[in-house]
């Protein structure tokens, strides 16, 4: 692989860097993670995301609000309830294609020992 100029790809900026990494370390976390898996999939209040994920009220609103902030989730009221969505779809993507990928490859990776205790390595997917 090429890291030079002649291989057609050009750095990012730094700042653009920067706020990937920031994106990706707000995801870094199994909760949160799951959170954006779940809103992926489609709008939910916060009692309904809690149950959904196995995580107390108070932590998943901790986790929503830092996800909002940084512009990954947005909210609307909706009577009483307060509704969250993910407000980025190339998140939605990203999210999506990665966990997918992990998913399809631990279960079709021709390694029967997979499990939470022997996950399969970014680096046996070519990372």
């Amino acid at each position: 692989m090429s890291t030079g100029s002649g291989g057609g790809f050009q750095d990012p900026p730094a700042e653009v860097l920067a706020e990937a990494a920031a994106a990706f370390g707000l995801l870094a976390t199994p909760a949160r993670l799951h959170i954006v898996w779940a809103l992926a999939q489609g709008e939910s209040d916060v009692t309904g995301l809690a149950e959904r994920v196995g995580g107390t009220l108070p932590s998943v609103s901790q986790h929503l609000t830092k996800l909002k902030l940084a512009g990954l989730v947005r909210s609307r009221r909706e009577g009483r309830r307060q509704v969250y969505l993910v407000d980025d779809p190339d998140v939605v993507m990203v999210v999506r294609l990665m966990v997918g990928q992990l998913t399809e490859r631990a279960g079709h990776s021709g390694h029967p020992g997979r499990s939470a205790r022997n996950p399969v390595r970014l680096r046996e997917l070519g990372a």
